[in-house]
């Protein structure tokens, strides 16, 4: 249960005002981690619109739905932020509720559940986040194959696919490139296999503050966190769209069922899929929900289209079907 004192403190790492009358106006969301898709500039400027309060959370998708269903009888979150493929699992396992927020009509048929228990905020393309001063010298990674070179060992880095979403898109992104598909995962589990020979680092949270500071030079992650890492962080980093092909994944979000503060829950969702809101996330280099936010001037800083051509959007449902044999057969075969 998360305390006043334990809300107080979060608060104030996230650099938010605790005055008396404006605790009274807070929301929960789990996996709206500040180092995550800038949900830290998303929290304080909900709170400058809004007034609510929002601590950060550090959990990822799989530890969020884990939360959520050990909290059911007594919820703590008022909404969860989850990989486009939790979504599914969360509505099947009963802990999120229908919301359908302002403009839900207008988001795509493929990238929202028909009543409203989850959709789409924005998305990313997954890819090699690359601090280029870190690798020493040796040549930027730019395919699948190349990270199984000797020379990268001890280099990459992905966050875990037991229970991380940005995990698993990646054993799906490898697995499809490499010639698998959702039922036959083959190809992208015998390919984190042979990774572990070059001793791979596999961080559980997000790892953004570690490509900076080098102790992870190659990461799989998303086009965001990289351009961010370049443009607003002025870091040495790269981004690379593997030549084999990868996958887009869209992150979704949804209120939590009998959640303690659902209006401001409620809030908090429709204020994602505002105008502002959804220039916040492509001023954070997301592609929103709806593509006309994107701004010019942003879009230029992104690889070429030629490159995204390689990017393919996953498949919601499927990977949400193939998600836990992911995660089973990764701890058990590879992990």
């Amino acid at each position: 249960m998360l305390t006043r004192r334990d809300f107080a403190l979060a608060l104030a790492a996230a650099g938010l005002g605790t005055s008396a009358s404006a605790q009274a106006a807070r929301a929960v969301c789990y996996n709206c981690s500040p180092e995550w898709a800038d949900w830290g500039g998303m929290l304080r400027l909900l709170n400058q619109r809004h007034g609510i309060l929002v601590p950060p959370d550090n959990k990822n998708s799989g530890q969020a739905l884990a939360a959520m269903i050990a909290e059911r009888a007594k919820p703590v979150a008022d909404v969860c932020y989850l990989g486009g493929q939790v979504g599914p699992a969360a509505k099947a396992a009963g802990v999120i509720e229908p919301y359908q927020p302002q403009r839900f009509a207008q988001i795509p048929a493929g990238l929202k559940d028909a009543d409203g228990s989850w959709f789409a905020i924005h998305s990313g393309t997954l890819g090699f986040f690359v601090n280029t001063q870190a690798l020493r010298g040796k040549p930027v990674p730019r395919s699948w194959a190349d990270l199984l070179k000797p020379d990268y060992k001890g280099l990459v880095g992905y966050l875990n696919p037991a229970s991380a979403a940005v995990g698993q898109v990646g054993v799906i992104a490898a697995n499809l490139a490499l010639g698998g598909s959702y039922e036959n995962l083959e190809p992208g589990i015998r390919f984190f296999k042979q990774l572990q020979a070059n001793a791979p680092i596999v961080p559980t949270q997000t790892a953004y503050a570690r490509v900076l500071s080098g102790e992870i030079p190659i990461l799989l992650d998303y086009d965001f966190n990289a351009y961010r890492a370049q443009y607003a962080d002025q870091a040495p980093t790269a981004f690379v769209i593997p030549q084999e092909g990868t996958q887009q994944l869209p992150y979704v979000m949804a209120l939590v069922r009998n959640s303690p503060n659902p209006e401001n829950g409620k809030k908090l969702l429709d204020f994602v899929l505002s105008d502002e809101g959804q220039a916040h996330w492509a001023r954070a280099y997301l592609r929103p929900v709806f593509a006309n936010a994107m701004p010019g001037d942003v879009k230029t800083r992104f690889l070429p289209d030629a490159d995204y051509q390689r990017a393919q959007a996953v498949e919601v449902l499927k990977l949400s079907a193939a998600s836990k044999a992911i995660g089973e057969r990764y701890q058990k075969e590879v992990g």
